[in-house]
Parts: structure tokens; sequence; C-alpha cells
């Protein structure tokens, strides 16, 4: 009789439990939602930035270090808008409307920061008709609106000198965009802006590199004419003898490109292929990392 007392008695504490949880889940579903909710811990939100980058072929996809650096470099909290357009200057940048667009990414809500890119100068040099700018009395204040007005917008501006030519006199770098350099370097003082001294820096590397080697970071291979003269030291006219792109010799249609843009893809001593746009996109990412160091967080090395 004792025993069927026990058994009862432990079925009964079963049936309790049974019973409290059973409770539980019916009251834990009349809670709202709301409350339960606000239970939980809550959910920090990302602090994203975005990094627009504004120049012209030496910069844009295909043909400069833009594609690399927001391929490589940024870590998934960085949004990369390239904007490079090739055959662009100061002037016509603004003038076409492109300017307009990159303005229109610095309004763009939601992002902690934003962070403005700015390099010219190839296009700004005399003989490129609607292109050029005068160095004394039209760059260095085309470049000085990018500035205020990137600033106007509530992002940071941040001056990059024009990637050096890969052109030699005797076994020395003949960088003739040096003039242009400068120029930023001073609006960069005068405006309190970062600097990323590409030109300085790539005219050193290329220097230690020399002409055979920095060939390299072209699109294609020289012809054999160009080539020979790369073994001297002293660089040719990279039109001469070019190699045609393989796209033609296996039956693919060329591309039309806009006559400001980039040539058609041949050798030359100033756009990049996949070798020079990842050396310079490295080079790019340690010089801001270095002038920014806000954004270092961002940056893969």
């Amino acid at each position: 009789m004792a025993g069927l007392q026990r058994h009862d008695n432990r079925y009964k504490l079963a049936l309790v439990r049974v019973l409290s949880q059973v409770l539980f889940a019916v009251l834990l579903c009349t809670v709202p939602i709301r409350a339960r909710q606000q239970a939980l811990p809550p959910v920090q939100p990302i602090k994203a930035i975005k990094v627009v980058l504004v120049g012209d072929s030496t910069v844009q996809g295909g043909s400069g270090w833009g594609g690399s650096f927001c391929a490589l470099h940024l870590t998934s909290f960085a949004a990369c808008v390239n904007l490079g357009r090739g055959g662009r200057s100061s002037s016509s940048y603004t003038a076409e409307g492109s300017w307009q667009l990159a303005l229109n990414e610095m309004a763009t809500p939601g992002f902690a920061a934003t962070y403005v890119l700015i390099q010219f100068g190839h296009n700004d040099q005399p003989g490129k008709p609607g292109r050029s700018t005068d160095l004394v009395t039209e760059f260095p204040v085309n470049i000085a609106r990018y500035v205020s007005e990137t600033r106007a917008k509530g992002a940071t501006p941040v001056l990059v000198t024009p990637l050096a030519r890969r052109q030699f006199k005797a076994g020395k770098l003949d960088n003739d965009l040096a003039p242009w350099a400068d120029a930023i370097r001073k609006i960069a003082g005068d405006t309190n802006s970062p600097l990323l001294d590409l030109n300085g820096d790539s005219a050193a590397a290329l220097q230690a590199l020399g002409p055979v080697l920095s060939a390299r970071f072209a699109q294609l291979p020289p012809s054999p004419e160009v080539a020979a003269a790369l073994q001297t030291g002293t660089t040719i006219a990279a039109s001469t003898g070019a190699t045609p792109p393989p796209a033609q010799s296996a039956g693919v249609a060329a591309t039309n490109f806009d006559p400001l843009a980039d040539p058609k893809l041949a050798f030359d001593y100033t756009h990049l292929g996949r070798e020079g746009a990842d050396f310079f996109a490295a080079m790019i990412t340690r010089e801001l990392a270095a002038a920014v160091p806000a954004l270092r967080r961002y940056l893969f090395f």
C-alpha cells in the first residue's frame, strides 16, 4: 500500500512539472513581442564608411589603381565607389557632370563618414584640347574648389598627386608631372587637407626598378622595338610597333571608347595592367593609412 502511495506521489510531481512548463509557454506567448524584444540585448548599428574615387584613367578600373584598391584593400565596412574616368581633367570632369555625380555620392545618408580621394594632372597638361588647364590660373583653382565643395557635403577630401609616368632618359625617370604634383601639395597645405604623395612615391619606386622592370606595369608587353629601347635606359614612343590587343587577334570586336576615355588596350607608359594596378593600389593604401589614421581599421595591407 505504501509503495502505491509513493508511486502516486511521483506521478503527481511529474504532472505538476509538465503543467508548469505548459503554463510558462502559454504565458510567454501572451507577452507582447515588443516587450520580449526589449528584454534582448540592443543591436549596435554598424559604423560603415564610404570611399569615393575621383580622377582620370590612372584611377578608374581597368587602367588605373582604383579597381585593385576597391577590391583588395577595403574591409566589408567600407563601401567603395570608383568614379575615375579616362581622359578627364580637373576641368572637363566638372563640365561633363561627373563631379556632380561624386557630390551626390557624398550626400548618401547612413554612412559614418565619407572620404573622397581626388587625383588629377595627366590630362590637365598642355596639348590636350578641351581638357588641358593652365597650371597657374586654372588647375589650382579647380582642385581647391573640389576640396571646398567636398567639405560642404560633410565629406573629407583627400588629395592625391598624379601617378608618375614610366618614361626614362639615360636611365633617369622623366617625371613630367612633377609641377602638377607640386601644385597639389601646395593646395593640400593651404587647405589643411590630407595628402597622398603618389607622384613622389611612384617616381621613387619606378626609378629604383628602372625602365625594363617598370614596363611590367603596363597593360600589355612592349613591342620588340620598344623593348630594345628600354634596355638602353631611354624610352621611345610607345605607339611605335605597339602590340595589338589579344581580343582583336581572337576575333572579338574591339571596344569603342569615348574620344576622351582610354585608348585601346596597348602598351604605354601611363596606364596600368593587373600587376601595376595591384602594386600602386598597395602604395595608395599605405599612404592613406599614414595620412588618415581613422581609416586604418577599414584597410587591408
